[in-house]
């Protein structure tokens, strides 16, 4: 049972971000608090004037290979360990002249941002902490007895609680601390293992442990009786983890979901192009000569579900773009950047969430795709496939024309980012019908055709927009029935991965309709 205050009589304080740490160590100082210490964090509280112990001094063993040994010795780790309520405990620590150490500041080597800055092999390792974590999980066992604080941002709690308990700490900040120390040290291995893993290029090492930092508390999940925090992991990404939020309400959970999916697909396009999601499947996608005319031809395909809508863009979003999205309800906009006229445009919105993200990310390269099931993870790498011209078999008696090519390569990209089932019609570089998430691919495309309709009548125009499209469809079509149902909404030419064990029989109905189809070898199953 844990005693109900610990008095602090002995600290000791080894820190690589040395935040706040004078005025903390001050404190400690002002309440009585002797300061054993090592290396720049000793320098700079001497340099503050404040009487501090080395550890070698206390040791008796001096800092030695670098400093990669200085608190790996017995007086240390024992004063750390003991425990105040066993005899067997201080008859052991008073032979053998350790004195308790009541607090353990503690922040470890930057490893992550070691890595994060590109740095070479031999400075990694050398920013891997040894001693660190070792007296972090030490003062985190015997938090019975001992505090520990491993973020600055933590001084002030033990502060508030020092000032109302006579110098001491409670239990219930001891157990705290120490599960943040436990976690905090679980997400440096974490990180660590994840950098040898991608040194040796091994994707899905035999463990997996992911870690992340927690970046924000939502107000609730996919659901207001769900609860849920938005974390951040370290990968260096372009989006919504880093991305600068200038301006509109707190981001929530579907909404940071819609915005990443929204940005991972304007950044397929090496054209200027815009995607509007709703519910993370596209309702709008288009490339244009500039980011106005492809936000129209966008907002075209489904300006129903593009209400209360996820904007992204793959270019500086300008004033004229930013006029164009303030006409309609929109949830969120996310730019690698956005002049400053384009944020005076947007400031009359004041619910509007404007995000900032400052590069695009690159779709093709490594990284791993995490979901949770019942008792496991399913972790796959990134879907990182892209198919250029070159990639493609025409296996129709028909070539595409130029523009079909064109339509068709722009069609499998955003197929690659639409739920399966997954069609997409596409026209002169613009979406004119999705149809997203149906148990038969049949079904997706009569929804996408038939939605095309709608979006064809809100713009006083008869027939579909699909009238003369093309189709890419995420998977084979496994009966011919599927790409009937496209002829039968006006496409003329279909690119799709191949595979059926039918090809021949859906090859031949696209031959008896006239299409041209291409196959890709490659599918994009998205669930």
């Amino acid at each position: 049972m844990a005693p109900a205050g610990t008095r602090i009589s002995r600290a000791l304080i080894s820190v690589s971000d040395k935040t706040g740490l004078v005025d903390f160590a001050r404190y400690l100082v002002d309440s009585g608090v002797e300061i054993l210490s090592t290396g720049g964090s000793a320098k700079l509280l001497r340099q503050a004037g404040l009487p501090v112990v080395d550890v070698a001094d206390m040791t008796g063993f001096p800092e030695m290979l670098d400093g990669r040994v200085k608190t790996l010795h017995p007086k240390v780790h024992g004063g750390i360990l003991g425990r105040r309520d066993l005899v067997t405990h201080r008859d052991a620590m008073a032979e053998h002249e350790i004195d308790a150490i009541d607090l353990v500041v503690v922040n470890l080597y930057p490893f992550e941002a070691t890595v994060a800055a590109g740095a070479g092999w031999d400075e990694v390792i050398e920013n891997i902490d040894i001693g660190g974590p070792a007296l972090i999980r030490a003062a985190a066992k015997n938090h019975d007895f001992v505090t520990v604080v491993v973020d600055a941002a933590d001084y002030a709690l033990v502060r508030a609680d020092m000032a109302v308990n006579r110098g001491a700490t409670t239990p219930e900040l001891r157990r705290a601390l120490a599960g943040r120390a436990y976690r905090r040290t679980a997400a440096y291995d974490t990180a660590i293992g994840r950098w040898f893993a991608e040194q040796a290029e091994d994707a899905l090492p035999e463990r997996l442990t992911v870690g992340g930092n927690r970046g924000q508390m939502l107000r609730y999940g996919e659901n207001p009786h769900q609860s849920a925090a938005f974390y951040t992991t370290g990968e260096d990404r372009p989006g919504v983890a880093s991305a600068r939020q200038l301006q509109g309400k707190e981001l929530s959970y579907n909404n940071l979901n819609d915005t990443d999916a929204a940005y991972e697909l304007v950044a397929e396009f090496d054209r200027p192009a815009v995607a509007i999601i709703k519910h993370a499947n596209p309702c709008g996608v288009a490339e244009g000569a500039d980011l106005t005319a492809a936000y129209a031809a966008a907002l075209a395909c489904d300006p129903v579900s593009a209400f209360g809508g996820i904007v992204a863009v793959n270019r500086p979003l300008d004033e004229a773009l930013a006029v164009e999205i303030a006409k309609i309800f929109t949830e969120v906009i996310i730019a690698p950047e956005i002049t400053q006229a384009a944020r005076a445009v947007f400031a009359a919105k004041k619910n509007l969430r404007v995000l900032e993200a400052g590069r695009l990310p690159d779709p093709a390269a490594p990284g791993l795709a995490v979901r949770s099931i019942a008792g496991g993870l399913l972790v796959q790498t990134r879907d990182g496939g892209r198919i250029g011209r070159d990639d493609l078999r025409v296996v129709t008696k028909r070539n595409p024309t130029a523009q079909e090519l064109d339509d068709l390569l722009t069609a499998f990209r955003v197929c690659k980012h639409v739920k399966s089932n997954a069609i997409v019609y596409v026209k002169n570089g613009a979406t004119v019908g999705i149809g997203a998430g149906q148990m038969s691919r049949v079904d997706s495309a009569r929804i996408a055709a038939r939605k095309s309709e709608d979006a064809a009548q809100a713009q006083g125009l008869t027939g579909r927009l699909t009238d003369g499209s093309v189709v890419a469809s995420d998977a084979f079509f496994p009966f011919a029935d599927g790409l009937l149902a496209a002829v039968a909404a006006g496409a003329t030419a279909v690119i799709q991965p191949g595979g059926s064990v039918r090809d021949d029989e859906v090859i031949k109905a696209a031959d008896e309709h006239g299409l041209a189809m291409v196959f890709t070898g490659m599918r994009h199953f998205r669930h």
